[in-house]
C-alpha cells in the first residue's frame, strides 16, 4: 500500500511537470542587448584595464628592486642589508594583497561586476514573469547557465519577447531622461543669452585665447 502510494504521487508529479508550458530564454543575449549595461561594462572595463596596467607597474618596479638586491647584497652589511631585503619582501607581499584585493574571487572586480549586473538581472526577471504570464509558461530555461539545448523549436524561445519588452521600457526611461535634459539644456540657453548679452569676448581675445592655449 505505501509503495503504491509512492507511485501514485511521483505519477502525478510528473504528469504535473510535463502538463507546464516550457519557454526558454537567453540572460547573456539579452544583457548584451542592453545599451545600458553595455556602456556601465565598458566603464568598468576601463577601470579593469586601468587597474591592471597600475599592478604590471608595480610588479615591474619590484622585478628591479629584487634584481638590485641580488646583485648588491654581498656588499650589504648589518641594518643596510636587513632595510633592503625588508624593501624587497614588503614590495612583494603589497602586490600579492593587491592582486587578492582587485582580482580575487571575493575582489573588487567581482563585486563591481556583480553590482553592475544585478540591477539589470532584476529587470529582465521582472520581464521574464511578465512573458510567463502572458504566455502561461509553467517553467522557464535560461539557456546561457549551462543548460545544454540539443534542439530547440523558435516558438518556445521567449528571448526576443523578454528584450522586446526591456526595449520597451528602457525607451520609456530615455524619453523621461531626454525631457528632463531638454528642459536644462533650454535654462543653460536662456542663461547663455543673458551672459552674452551683458558682454561678448571680441575676436582678438578669442584668437588671444586661442593661441595662448596652443602654447600650453
Amino acid at each position: 500500500m505505501k509503495k503504491l502510494a509512492i507511485f501514485v504521487t511521483v505519477f502525478f508529479a510528473i504528469a504535473h511537470i510535463y502538463a507546464q508550458k516550457i519557454g526558454v530564454v537567453d540572460t547573456n543575449y539579452i544583457l548584451s542587448k542592453l545599451p545600458q549595461y553595455k556602456e556601465a561594462e565598458s566603464r568598468l572595463n576601463s577601470q579593469i584595464s586601468q587597474w591592471q596596467s597600475d599592478l604590471q607597474k608595480l610588479q615591474a618596479d619590484y622585478e628591479r628592486k629584487r634584481e638590485a638586491f641580488e646583485n648588491e647584497k654581498v656588499l650589504l652589511v648589518g641594518e643596510q642589508l636587513k632595510m633592503r631585503e625588508k624593501e624587497v619582501v614588503d614590495m612583494e607581499a603589497s602586490i600579492r594583497n593587491t592582486i587578492g584585493a582587485r582580482f580575487g574571487s571575493n575582489g573588487e572586480v567581482n563585486q563591481l561586476r556583480s553590482n553592475l549586473t544585478k540591477p539589470f538581472q532584476d529587470q529582465i526577471w521582472n520581464a521574464i514573469k511578465t512573458v510567463s504570464t502572458k504566455n502561461n509558461l509553467g517553467i522557464v530555461l535560461d539557456k546561457s547557465n549551462n543548460i545544454s539545448v540539443i534542439f530547440l523549436d523558435k516558438k518556445y524561445d521567449y528571448t526576443d519577447a523578454v528584450l522586446s519588452l526591456l526595449g520597451k521600457n528602457v525607451s520609456k526611461d530615455e524619453k523621461a531622461s531626454s525631457g528632463s535634459v531638454s528642459s536644462g539644456t533650454l535654462n543653460r540657453k536662456e542663461q547663455n543669452g543673458k551672459t552674452s548679452a551683458k558682454g561678448k569676448i571680441n575676436s582678438t581675445q578669442r584668437k588671444s585665447l586661442g593661441d595662448s592655449a596652443e602654447m600650453k
